[in-house]
């Protein structure tokens, strides 16, 4: 009570109130730096393999595998990232894969976002079955139906082409189920108005629902646009012509053929990774915003 009308006094008297926080006992103080030293160790650890990789791209070839391991090398040869952009397979492989994911990428999300929006919105029949089985593939590993996939593909003479890249892998029940959550969070009273307005199904969806899927489109899209840039097992099995390869294929081939030369082999992986690493950066904030938003809901 006493705290309470000295509080009142201060604050009638135009001054705010001193703080009552006490200072950190030496136990919170060990826990804090607990934290920080355990945080250090992560982000170093996390960026060690990374690190590695650009300053190997820079050693000679004896120098990458040498022992005693030495993380600097003794001699900067930036003729290595030179080397590789100089070379004309990898610059058509890099925006073929650039160009395919891109590709990939907007198609997945028109596919499933239509998808999303059928299981979000609409009434039909069978509607909870079909739902059900949508959600059940999602438990099916991508290797157990590796050889039907193929079987399929080569009977639809889609091999060494950019469609059995891109096709087969549009569909994804996780894309459906993350974006069908976000369209149920949508007001329904939006869809009432603009159907008042005399907007149909279509129109809805275009004028309402695609531009507040920017949350959603930013997560999935990345996670598409990953899933090809990275992918190797399904390229491998149905592209056989080197100008079709995408990435994964020309750095796995490159180590094949010129295993020695690994110090160019490195240069080639962190071209590679720079495009994704730069998305992250420029979408950071939205992924970051995105995963806050899916804990509080």
């Amino acid at each position: 009570m006493a705290v309470m009308q000295e509080t009142t006094r201060i604050v009638l008297a135009g001054k705010e109130p001193r703080s009552t926080r006490r200072p950190r006992s030496t136990g919170g103080w060990l826990v804090v730096v607990g934290k920080v030293i355990l945080s250090a160790v992560f982000i170093i650890a996390s960026l060690f393999p990374l690190a590695w990789m650009v300053i190997a791209g820079f050693k000679s070839k004896t120098e990458v595998v040498e022992t005693p391991f030495q993380f600097f090398p003794e001699v900067w040869l930036w003729q290595n990232y030179a080397q590789i952009l100089a070379d004309p397979t990898f610059l058509q492989t890099l925006v073929w894969t650039f160009f395919g994911a891109v590709l990939f990428t907007v198609g997945s999300l028109a596919v499933n976002s239509l998808a999303a929006y059928a299981f979000a919105r609409l009434d039909f029949r069978f509607k909870g079955t079909i739902w059900a089985i949508v959600i059940t593939t999602m438990f099916i590993p991508g290797m157990t139906i590796l050889l039907t996939s193929f079987i399929v593909v080569t009977r639809l003479s889609m091999l060494d082409t950019l469609a059995v890249l891109v096709i087969p892998g549009l569909a994804s029940a996780a894309m459906v189920f993350f974006i069908r959550q976000f369209y149920l969070n949508i007001p329904k009273s939006l869809e009432e108005a603009a159907m008042l307005d005399g907007c149909g199904r279509w129109g809805i969806f275009v004028r309402i629902f695609l531009p507040l899927s920017k949350p959603p489109f930013v997560v999935m899209g990345i996670t598409a646009f990953l899933a090809y840039w990275n992918s190797y097992v399904w390229p491998i099995l149905t592209i056989t012509s080197p100008e079709r390869f995408v990435l994964q294929q020309y750095l796995a081939t490159f180590r094949s053929e010129r295993s020695t030369e690994l110090g160019l082999l490195m240069a080639g992986s962190v071209l590679a990774a720079a495009p994704v690493i730069i998305l992250f950066l420029i979408f950071q904030r939205q992924i970051i915003g995105n995963i806050k938003m899916a804990g509080l809901k």
